[in-house]
């Protein structure tokens, strides 16, 4: 005999309850519907697809036949650590995040700071004119940068006419990477700045006005109020340069494409030409070193620089 659930007791509203939640389960599954097909045609799919193939010796003469390529096991990952080019190019990451992330962050400090006390009337002005080089397109900005540290460029030319005899920067391994990197330094520092400012501006006033009351002046405040107070923006600019640093390729391929004799060709570029040459298992594996650096990386961050409770 069937069982009658009366309207209105509690059995009856239980399943009206979960058939509410079911039919809000599947609306939020239909707007999502978009972004997971994306999110799994060119993010999942192809990142469990690169992770295959740096496990096979696969080549650009493989693609016809792509399944009939090896099983290597770690052989690329191994190869990479024997691949001087490789171990120089972590080097240069290296170097690229040490000194590209620290610059970029000072500067866009420094902007903030100067935006958010001494020129309140024309902030918006200033920051968008600061934050320019963060939209601009980069192959434009990178010929700009060629033509001017050129040998007969805008910057040796302002150098003979103080009567100084510029170097030919590009061509010269000691001289192209801090180029690059200032260029790098260049194009991000907006985007710390407009952070920082961020993070400033929710800082409490009347903390500020009660450090002046006890006698606190700017540098004091500035390292007891502000930095602390600061400290979840700064790990969140930090992460996001290092991770930029640590992928860095528009800068490097555009104005020396990792020249002269490879003083400037970072991870990514390494990737990037390994895959150009039809070694596909070499990119892969270098590509998945890549990760596992910015995953490390971005730990040690959040565990160095997190808010102390």
């Amino acid at each position: 005999m069937a069982t009658t659930i009366l309207p209105g007791t509690p059995r009856s509203q239980g399943t009206a309850r979960r058939a509410r939640g079911s039919r809000r389960t599947a609306v939020a599954w239909l707007f999502l519907a978009p972004f997971t097909l994306v999110f799994l045609l060119y993010t999942a799919i192809p990142a469990v697809a690169a992770l295959g193939f740096s496990l096979t010796d696969l080549r650009g003469t493989d693609l016809r036949h792509p399944f009939a390529v090896d099983f290597t096991g770690l052989e690329n990952y191994l190869r990479l650590f024997q691949d001087e080019n490789f171990l120089r190019d972590v080097l240069n990451t290296g170097l690229f995040v040490a000194v590209g992330v620290p610059l970029t962050m000072g500067a866009g400090f420094a902007l903030a700071l100067a935006l958010n006390s001494g020129i309140r009337r024309l902030r918006g002005t200033f920051r968008t004119v600061f934050f320019a080089p963060v939209v601009t397109n980069i192959v434009a900005v990178a010929l700009i940068w060629q033509y001017a540290f050129n040998a007969d460029g805008t910057v040796n030319k302002v150098l003979g006419a103080v009567g100084l005899a510029g170097p030919n920067w590009l061509d010269d391994p000691n001289l192209a990477m801090p180029v690059v990197i200032l260029l790098g330094v260049w194009r991000n520092f907006g985007t710390a700045m407009v952070l920082f400012l961020a993070g400033l501006q929710a800082v409490p006033q009347d903390v500020y006005e009660a450090a002046s009351l006890d006698g606190a002046g700017r540098w004091r405040q500035l390292r007891h109020i502000t930095l602390p107070l600061l400290l979840p923006t700064t790990l969140m600019v930090s992460v996001l340069l290092t991770v930029f640093y640590l992928q860095v390729f528009d800068e490097p391929y555009l104005l020396t494409d990792g020249g002269p004799l490879g003083s400037t060709e970072s991870v990514a570029l390494y990737t990037y030409h390994q895959f150009g040459s039809g070694e596909f298992g070499m990119s892969s594996a270098a590509s998945f070193v890549t990760l596992v650096l910015v995953t490390l990386v971005s730990l040690v961050q959040f565990r160095l620089l997190r808010p102390r409770t």
